[in-house]
């Protein structure tokens, strides 16, 4: 059944927020006369159900190891019976990609609740959660999760359906949350695989090197067609041996942000097993979705 992520700054309420959530969710369940509704079950996750402090935040690596925790936790509770909430920050785009794919290839559907606390009221709360000594981040962790929070959009799938929850409003949009993933007929949106989201081990032969280099050859299209076109956006670049075409925003991205689309994206696909077309169109696929932000 469903995955529902939480999205928002540090501090702003999340652990609430989903809370609220859960008690709905329960008595949702509970109040229904459909078996196939009675059945269903909520599991909460977050930090410190899977043994995390705030203190993982400190390093990168530490943060690193702390996601493919929750990535972990959250993959094995994914099943036709239960709906998952992923409470945390879930501030990363490709984490949220990752976390959808995951979801796809159960066949269930996902979406985003953005908790829209502004970053002012976040810091407050924080400071006042660290003068109590009742949780809070450190004042320099804090600053840098802010600044690399990814907000997410709705017009990324990966982020859609995206439900956004201002700081005021006194409770999360339950009712729309539930009829877009479990439906007033308790029959959830059909989801199907694709290729793109079946994690199987990587037995092709040089796949990886096939991986690399499919990406690498898209990044030296687009390269050479903006040598030739300066200045221009907007417009559509036809990748050799591929099927669809890049389209670039009107802001031309730079060679440093395409590399990094790269490897966000070699990162997420390591483990499939594709041919180099796929690939191809995949990751033109990623980067289209990537350009629209």
């Amino acid at each position: 059944m469903p995955l529902i992520l939480l999205a928002g700054y540090p501090s702003s309420g999340k652990t609430y927020r989903s809370q609220q959530l859960c008690e709905y969710l329960a008595k949702k369940i509970a109040s229904s006369d459909d078996p196939r509704v009675r059945r269903l079950k909520v599991h909460h996750i977050d930090d410190q159900s899977v043994g995390l402090s705030r203190d993982v935040y400190a390093s990168a690596k530490t943060e690193k190891d702390a996601r493919a925790t929750c990535s972990s936790a959250i993959k094995r509770s994914l099943n036709q019976d239960t709906i998952v909430i992923a409470d945390g920050m879930n501030y990363i785009k490709g984490f949220r990609y990752q976390l959808y794919c995951e979801a796809k290839a159960m066949q269930t559907p996902n979406c985003v609740l953005h908790v829209g606390t502004p970053v002012d009221k976040c810091r407050e709360l924080n400071n006042a959660a660290l003068e109590a000594g009742t949780g809070g981040y450190d004042a320099d962790v804090f600053e840098n999760l802010v600044f690399r929070f990814e907000e997410p959009n709705g017009m990324s799938r990966w982020d859609a359906p995206l439900f956004t929850l201002p700081f005021d409003d006194d409770e999360p949009p339950c009712d729309a949350i539930w009829e877009a993933m479990v439906g007033s007929d308790g029959k959830a949106k059909v989801v199907r695989q694709n290729a793109a989201t079946v994690l199987k081990p990587a037995s092709e032969q040089n796949y990886l090197y096939e991986l690399d280099k499919a990406t690498s050859d898209v990044i030296s299209a687009i390269s050479v067609w903006q040598q030739d076109h300066p200045g221009e956006g907007g417009s559509e670049v036809a990748i050799p041996n591929a099927e669809l075409k890049v389209t670039l925003p009107v802001t031309a991205p730079s060679l440093p942000q395409l590399q990094r689309l790269r490897r966000q994206f070699i990162g997420l696909n390591r483990q499939h097993t594709l041919s180099k077309s796929r690939i191809l169109d995949l990751f033109i696929d990623y980067l289209n979705d990537s350009f629209q932000r």
